[in-house]
């Protein structure tokens, strides 16, 4: 694949589109704005693999640094077949927004590699993951970049990373990565917390439209993955009626409500939610297509695009992946009042502040209680969306505005504070 055809993304054409068209009605000074459409650096890597049977391999890794102006580098690592450079620097663009939207002391980066990990044993996943940590190596640890899961990979995977790292340099660095297990310097809390995060904005969205959460309302989940599972558990504890969830093999529903604790049962056992006992089958297509309160996307992006953006049906749309909204549904949605949004970059922002979290324990060497993490991520989240809420109103735009133009506005303050070197 040519460099040319690897910028040629759509997520990254959509995301510079939504930067420019926020910097355009904020005002944004223009050598800020030249500054935040490209990233920082772009690390590009081939490496060798051996395979179980013998063969030698080779794959495509990145890592992504957008803009480290607030703190260092931080993001996930993603195993999937559709990563290239343009999706990974359109998430690295994404997650500084997402980061300073938060109030963060980080900046924004996310990394790849180009692969099906299902397709990988165990031990060929680790030699990959090992491999691609040292050709990265250098450009990584916890006073730079600190990466942390995203599709595809896990606690064992960061687990992997950090080993390595500590092996380079002698010693245990567990705070090189967040999302590790717990057991090696991970964070109570950490698995759960962007699902989690997801039903905190939820609660104050409906708080905020004078909604009532409870047994009468209802909610569609599409991804049944970490954050599709741990929202819809957590919306389930709550007394809300999840109706339909859906993952990569298939879609269920029941109106009456799906037992969430016995599907997650269900898939732990059987790998999918299809077959649920007290469920019925439901083309996956028509999930978000459902008359439902709160529709939760949290699988891949571009999932609501031109084609059934009109036919949403719910009254609060929280964004659980990145990017599931294609440019072209948000214009829609923007005009659309029927619909309130809440965007990625202040929905699913759970994960990267429990990361946070996590990174400044590894750091001091003290960990908190799981209440004393809820309890401060409920308490960074409700701030965040209230004063993106502000922002809203004061500017009179929608909520992914508002957000975009909350995010920039603090790197523009943290970028002119700094000045420029040399």
């Amino acid at each position: 694949m040519s460099m040319e055809m690897e910028w040629d993304d759509p997520m990254y054409r959509s995301t510079v589109a939504l930067f420019e068209r926020t910097a355009e009605s904020m005002d944004l000074d223009p050598n800020i704005r030249r500054r935040l459409r490209y990233p920082d650096r772009a690390i590009i890597t081939t490496f060798p693999v051996r395979m179980d049977d013998g063969r030698v391999e080779s794959f495509h890794g990145y890592r992504v640094q957008h803009n480290n102006t607030r703190g260092p580098f931080k993001g996930g690592l993603r195993y999937s077949l559709d990563v290239n450079l343009g999706e990974v620097t359109a998430l690295a663009m994404l997650m500084s927004v997402k980061c300073a939207v938060m109030g963060l002391p980080l900046g924004g980066a996310k990394g790849g590699v180009r692969v099906d990990p299902s397709k990988l044993s165990r031990a060929e996943l680790q030699r990959l993951t090992r491999r691609y940590t040292t050709e990265i190596i250098n450009d990584i640890g916890p006073e730079s970049d600190i990466p942390a899961p995203d599709m595809g990979t896990n606690e064992q995977t960061m687990a992997w990373i950090m080993d390595t790292y500590s092996q380079m340099k002698g010693h245990a660095v567990p705070a090189v990565v967040t999302g590790k297990p717990v057991s090696v310097g991970g964070s109570l809390g950490r698995g759960q917390a962007t699902g989690r995060g997801v039903v905190y904005m939820v609660m104050d969205a409906a708080r905020h439209l004078g909604m009532d959460l409870g047994e009468k309302t209802t909610a569609a989940v599409q991804g049944f993955g970490n954050v599709g599972m741990h929202a819809a558990r957590k919306l389930h504890k709550m007394g809300v009626k999840v109706v339909a969830v859906s993952d990569v093999y298939g879609a269920i529903q029941n109106p009456a409500g799906l037992d969430i604790r016995a599907l997650k049962r269900w898939v732990n056992k059987h790998g999918k939610v299809a077959g649920f006992p007290e469920s019925e089958p439901l083309d996956p297509a028509h999930l978000v297509e459902l008359p439902v309160d709160v529709l939760i996307p949290a699988a891949i992006g571009g999932v609501i695009n031109e084609k059934n953006v009109q036919k949403l049906r719910c009254r609060i749309l929280a964004e659980g992946a990145n990017g599931p909204v294609t440019a072209a549904a948000n214009e829609v949605l923007r005009e659309t009042r029927d619909v309130f949004v809440i965007p990625d970059v202040l929905a699913n922002a759970g994960g990267v502040t429990v990361s946070y979290f996590e990174w400044v324990q590894g750091l001091q060497s003290f960990f908190w209680s799981a209440k004393e993490i809820n309890q401060r991520l409920y308490q960074i989240m409700s701030k965040s969306f209230h004063e993106v809420i502000d922002v809203a109103a004061r500017r009179k735009v929608d909520m992914r505005t508002a957000a975009m133009m909350h995010g920039i506005g603090r790197m523009e303050e943290a970028m002119k504070l700094r000045g420029l070197f040399p």
